[in-house]
């Protein structure tokens, strides 16, 4: 407009001096009102074809009113950059995917986890149906992929995994600052394959290379067993999508064979899904009587109580040990709090969160933690555990570690497998002489022995078949000499006694 004022003022001058008479001073009065109406005339018709386009166009209008998201500008400037300045083509789901599974991340909570489709599809078999791997609970701890627990009768269990063990790599690969998600993709696998583990547990100066065989994990969830004088046992491996009729099955097949006492087993019970405690939890605790409570960011609380009107009137212990986490603390604070049901073993796991999964259109997935959980007196137990009212640990040899059977093990080495045979060999009888991992004459001589026992080649070497069954063998003297559950028998026989 400064260049139009200009040149308009320019021409009036002109016109005004070359002609003083006043007759000429309408027309220029005249043009100059042409000359404004036809501006305005342009700007119009401007405007209008630009809200035309807008409307009707492939490109829309962006909003700068008051509902713009200003705290995505850096986001969209990142996005925008990559997608236009890479030095190659960038695939935009890729770049999409990547920035939620950061915002996750930048949560530093191991339960939060983005999962694309294929992670997402493994997480719902996990819960709901039968799966093929190796059969534990694994977390994110600090960087470092950690046992929550082995399922029972998994290959993991078998393998000798316990809680608390570090996974460092897989088949090679290392697992150092990978997500608990991204690790379960390299752990698990079809039915028959191998799988090497490199472990570092607890007190160990050095790491394991455990090689896993593959199986279909069934999530057969409740075991059930009579022990001596009317005591049944009942172990809960996991909380799945059954497991709260599994159980009631079992108690009612229980009741029949005469059960008057029972011990509850939760030991190396990872969680699973908050619904199956609660109704597992409200078999067990009177109508009305709070079961947990949950409290969101604002501090605000809720109470979850018992729905159940008849409850099995039986005297009843429950046992825990440090694979016991989440949903099964939940049950065992539960009837502690609510129902004054004695806990029997050693201190929980401690995860006191609830997270919730929401599903995107795409297949792929996040889980994301929403609340805290408190027992019924309104204690976190999170990062702290439950500790029993009756503490007792296993035998040392129940935290033997796994021996590689593919590993052979004689004369003149020197190893800790070595040292854990020589203590597998001591717990089960035998005279190895020593237990320092040096394998000389006399230990030798407590592995022919063991392997004439055990109708074996008897060659003194360890490997194959000696080591699997040295390990089975091993694991039916803890099944024997379970302390934890013996003293949950005793406290049992006292209530039923009283």
């Amino acid at each position: 407009m400064k260049v139009v004022k200009s040149l308009q003022n320019e021409d009036i001058n002109k016109e005004t001096s070359e002609t003083p008479d006043n007759n000429h001073s309408g027309f220029i009065r005249m043009k100059k009102f042409h000359f404004v109406m036809l501006l305005f005339f342009i700007v119009f018709l401007s405007a209008g074809i630009t809200t035309f386009a807008l409307a009707f166009g492939d490109e829309k209008a962006v909003d700068v009113g008051t509902g713009e998201r200003r705290e995505f500008d850096k986001f969209y400037t990142a996005y925008d950059t990559l997608k236009t300045n890479y030095f190659q083509e960038v695939d935009q789901d890729n770049l999409i995917n990547g920035a939620i599974n950061g915002m996750l991340e930048a949560l530093d909570d191991p339960y939060s986890d983005y999962m694309n489709e294929e992670e997402a599809k493994s997480f719902h078999q996990s819960i709901s149906s039968s799966f093929e791997g190796i059969g534990a609970e694994i977390q994110e701890q600090e960087g470092y992929i950690v046992i929550v627990s082995p399922l029972k009768g998994s290959p993991a269990e078998k393998a000798g995994l316990k809680p608390n063990d570090k996974v460092l790599s897989v088949d090679g690969k290392s697992l150092q600052g990978m997500s608990s998600t991204e690790a379960v993709m390299l752990i698990r696998g079809e039915k028959g394959t191998k799988v090497e583990l490199s472990v570092q547990r607890p007190g160990s100066d050095e790491p394991m290379n455990i090689s896993i065989t593959r199986d279909t994990i069934p999530l057969e969830t409740v075991y059930g067993e009579m022990l001596e004088d009317g005591i049944a046992k009942v172990q809960i491996t996991t909380f799945s999508e059954n497991t709260s009729k599994e159980l009631v099955e079992t108690l009612n097949e229980l009741q029949k064979q005469g059960m008057k006492g029972l011990i509850l087993d939760l030991r190396q019970n990872p969680g699973g899904l908050l619904d199956q405690a609660v109704k597992i939890s409200s078999l067990f605790v009177p109508d009305g009587e709070v079961l947990f409570q949950i409290e969101d960011r604002n501090g605000n609380r809720e109470e979850v109580k018992s729905t159940k009107e008849e409850n099995p009137n039986i005297p009843l212990v429950v046992v825990i040990d440090k694979g016991s986490a989440s949903a099964s603390e939940i049950l065992a604070a539960a009837v502690h709090e609510s129902a004054d049901v004695p806990l029997v073993g050693e201190k929980s796991f401690g995860k006191g969160t609830v997270q919730r999964a929401q599903d995107f259109s795409d297949g792929s997935n996040m889980k994301f933690t929403t609340e805290k959980w408190l027992t019924p007196d309104g204690n976190w137990i999170h990062k702290k555990g439950i500790t029993p009212d009756h503490k007792v640990a296993l035998p040392d040899y129940a935290t033997l570690p796994f021996i590689n059977p593919d590993t052979e093990l004689k004369l003149s080495a020197s190893s800790a497998q070595v040292k854990a045979a020589q203590q597998m060999l001591k717990a089960l009888g035998y005279e190895p002489g020593r237990e320092d991992g040096f394998f000389d004459e006399k230990t030798e001589q407590a592995v022919k022995e063991f392997q004439a026992a055990e109708k074996l080649e008897q060659n003194g070497v360890l490997s194959g078949q000696s080591t699997l069954r040295l390990m089975e063998k091993l694991r039916e003297k803890i099944d024997q000499n379970d302390t934890q559950i013996q003293k949950a028998a005793e406290v049992l026989k006292e209530q039923i006694e009283s």
